[in-house]
C-alpha cells in the first residue's frame, strides 16, 4: 500500500478518534441534558444512556486504534505475522462489546414503559435505530471473524513460502 494513503487513513483515524472524544465530553452529555431539560420525563433515563453512548463510542474508538495499529504493521511490510492477530482480536472484541450495547438499549427500549412526549415517534425511532445498530455491529463482527480467518490462512501460506525459499 502506499505510504501517503497510510498516512492519509493514520490521519483520517486520529481525526475520527478526536471527534469521538469531543462528542464523549461535550456532545452527549449536553444533548441528554437538553433533551431531559425539554421532557423532565427523561431524566431517569438519562445517565444510563449517557453511560451506554460513551462506551459505545469508546468501542469504536479502540477498533480506530486497532486499525491505526494495522496500518502500521502494512506499512513495514509484516501485516502477515501474529502479531496483526491481536489487533484484529480487538477489533472483533469491540465490535461485539458495541453489538452487546446496542442489543441492550433495543431490549430496553422494546420492553420498558419510556413516556414519549406529546406521542411523537421518540422512543420507537430510537428503538429502531438500535436495531440497526446491533445488526451492523453482529454483520461486521462476524465478517471480521471471516477476514481473520482468511488472515490465518494468507499467513500460513506465507509461512510456508518463506520456508521453500
Amino acid at each position: 500500500m502506499h505510504r501517503f494513503l497510510i498516512d492519509a487513513l493514520r490521519a483520517a483515524v486520529a481525526l475520527a478518534i478526536g471527534f469521538g472524544l469531543f462528542g464523549q465530553i461535550v456532545v452527549i452529555p449536553s444533548t441528554a441534558a437538553d433533551e431531559v431539560e425539554m421532557f423532565p420525563a427523561y431524566g431517569p433515563y438519562a445517565t444510563p444512556y449517557v453511560v451506554v453512548a460513551i462506551l459505545g463510542v469508546a468501542c469504536v474508538q479502540v477498533a480506530l486504534v486497532a486499525v491505526w495499529g494495522l496500518l502500521g504493521m502494512v506499512r513495514q511490510g509484516a501485516i502477515f505475522t501474529p502479531r496483526a492477530f491481536r489487533w484484529v482480536d480487538v477489533l472483533i472484541g469491540a465490535s461485539a462489546v458495541a453489538t452487546v450495547l446496542a442489543v441492550g438499549v433495543a431490549a430496553h427500549l422494546a420492553f420498558a414503559e419510556i413516556p414519549s412526549p406529546g406521542g411523537s415517534m421518540d422512543v420507537e425511532s430510537a428503538l429502531g435505530a438500535a436495531v440497526v445498530a446491533a445488526g451492523v455491529g453482529a454483520a461486521f463482527a462476524m465478517l471480521t471473524v471471516i477476514m481473520r480467518g482468511l488472515l490465518h490462512r494468507a499467513t500460513a501460506l506465507q509461512s510456508e513460502m518463506a520456508e521453500v525459499i
